[in-house]
């Protein structure tokens, strides 16, 4: 499967996952910041459902500032209820949009990320690809991962995947299975304690 088939199939499993949750379940707090399980879901409806005009709306009324628009366009979007998030993802997973700069991966790896942003608080278990989950990590390191990971946040570490035929970095190490590591480069606490090595009290430090 290449790596737009990977995508959809990743829209696809995100809708079955939000329409199998609880309203109490959808109103859990996310690893996402300030966002609710529901509002997560929202973002990713919108960068695939959203029009062009409502999002540059959202924009210049936000004073320009794509993370104040981007929260305000999810948490309008989380409006909706769970079944037509889902049924929107569905009728979009095979969108061929490819964004700027970070392409394809990024894509891939913010459906990833924010997949566990709704499993990790409530207790579901991961379901990454391997296949998948490299495609992600090689990302998150590779340079161009613009608004996932500040680029001296990896750098002068090393990576070691514990489940994974992954590593990379050199320096103080940090090992964890590769979900662990996914969640700690994306500057998630919670998963810092599922990793090990010298390297984690800087990476801390880092986010």
């Amino acid at each position: 499967m290449d790596i737009t088939g990977m995508i959809a199939e990743e829209r696809r499993r995100t809708a079955d996952l939000v329409e199998s949750l609880s309203p109490h379940q959808l109103a859990t707090r996310s690893l996402c910041g300030a966002w609710t399980v529901k509002e997560v879901a929202g973002h990713l409806v919108a960068a695939v459902a959203a029009s062009g005009g409502a999002a540059l709306l959202l924009v210049v009324r936000s004073g320009f500032d794509i993370h104040r628009a981007n929260a305000r366009l999810a948490a309008r979007m989380a409006r909706r209820p769970a079944g037509e998030l889902a049924a929107l993802l569905r009728e979009h997973a095979e969108d061929p949009f490819k964004p700027p700069i970070v392409g394809y991966p990024g894509q891939l790896t913010d459906l990833q990320v924010h997949g566990q942003d709704i499993r990790r608080p409530l207790g579901l278990p991961h379901d990454l690809r391997p296949d998948r989950l490299r495609i992600s990590l090689d990302f998150l390191v590779g340079g161009r991962a613009v608004g996932f990971v500040p680029r001296r946040r990896p750098a002068g570490l090393r990576f070691e995947a514990a489940d994974l035929d992954w590593a990379w970095g050199d320096g103080p190490v940090i090992r964890g299975t590769g979900e662990a590591l996914l969640l700690g480069l994306t500057g998630r606490r919670a998963a810092l304690d599922d990793l090990s090595g010298e390297g984690v009290a800087e990476l801390r430090r880092r986010i």
